[in-house]
């Protein structure tokens, strides 16, 4: 409770110091600067939870993200109706399994998730990438993603380009004695079919963990959670660019104020590529894109 009336304070008194306005499309925040802040503090991160992935609809009225508390996971829900935002709700979630890392696909028709739902029976599987179709009242239950996706093993996060080709992370490659070895794929759509997956280079990938990736609509630039010796503690983000020859550059830690001791993961633009939305020390955050640099 004193923590989450501190938050608010804090929130409040830098409020007053802030020239900026509210912004009604960000939960009437005022936009950060190059210091990153904790997005919409006693709305949607709260100190008796863990808040993980996160999306905003393409028009800004929508907002999906998940919240793991006691160790299970769920996918909630925020609407803006009559300029105010509605306060959230669960939208997808069970009394057994774990549902996570909501994204939105680019026409915004189905909305990805992974569960450890189990493909048949009942018993507890490994995370697989699900969805759901957008219907007239609400959302279809889970659809598995498939096999050029999903496999025996994990698979974690999901982002997208404009054209629909899905990047995500999986231990499906890795030896029972690094079974920790995540990394990138990438998997192309074709007359709406998932395609063989590909596993990024080296420039992003190593032998170590890599996972919850974002990559820019135009894979002009991606943003993924490492463990590495230049991290900071328990995972940091890193940041990749593409090249004029179509290769990615070596992938360089987003280093201080993104990065800490904490873990950071879960990265997420905002769609007009102003805000990079990601979680820290079980919280979301926010910050400009221009802390990114020149590359950006």
């Amino acid at each position: 409770m004193m923590k989450t009336i501190f938050r608010s304070l804090l929130f409040c008194f830098s409020c007053t110091l802030l020239t900026g306005q509210t912004n009604p499309r960000y939960f009437e925040q005022i936009p950060p600067s190059t210091t990153p802040q904790v997005f919409a503090p006693g709305m949607i991160s709260k100190p008796d939870q863990s808040e993980f992935g996160s999306v905003f609809s393409a028009d800004g009225s929508e907002f999906f993200y998940g919240v793991d508390i006691n160790g299970k996971a769920e996918i909630r829900y925020s609407k803006m109706e009559n300029g105010t935002w509605t306060r959230p709700v669960m939208l997808i979630g069970h009394e057994t399994y774990s549902f996570n890392d909501p994204m939105l696909s680019p026409d915004e028709n189905r909305l990805y998730y992974i569960s450890n739902k189990p493909r048949v029976g009942a018993q507890i599987g490994d995370y697989d990438i699900w969805y759901s179709k957008k219907l007239s009242n609400g959302w279809s239950g889970p659809i598995n993603a498939g096999k050029n996706i999903n496999s025996s093993k994990n698979e974690y996060y999901i982002s997208f380009t404009s054209d629909g080709t899905m990047y995500y992370s999986s231990n499906k490659n890795a030896g029972q004695e690094r079974d920790y070895d995540y990394d990138i794929y990438a998997s192309k759509q074709k007359n709406g079919v998932f395609q063989k997956s590909i596993r990024l280079g080296n420039q992003i990938n190593s032998t170590d963990y890599e996972a919850d990736v974002f990559i820019a609509p135009d894979e002009s630039y991606i943003i993924f959670c490492s463990t590495r010796a230049d991290g900071y503690g328990k995972g940091d983000l890193y940041i990749g660019f593409k090249q004029e020859n179509g290769e990615w550059s070596k992938a360089v830690n987003l280093k201080a104020p993104i990065n800490s001791k904490n873990h950071e993961l879960c990265p997420w633009v905002t769609q007009d590529g102003k805000y990079f939305l990601y979680t820290s020390n079980q919280d979301i955050y926010w910050v400009s894109t221009e802390i990114f640099g020149k590359g950006k």
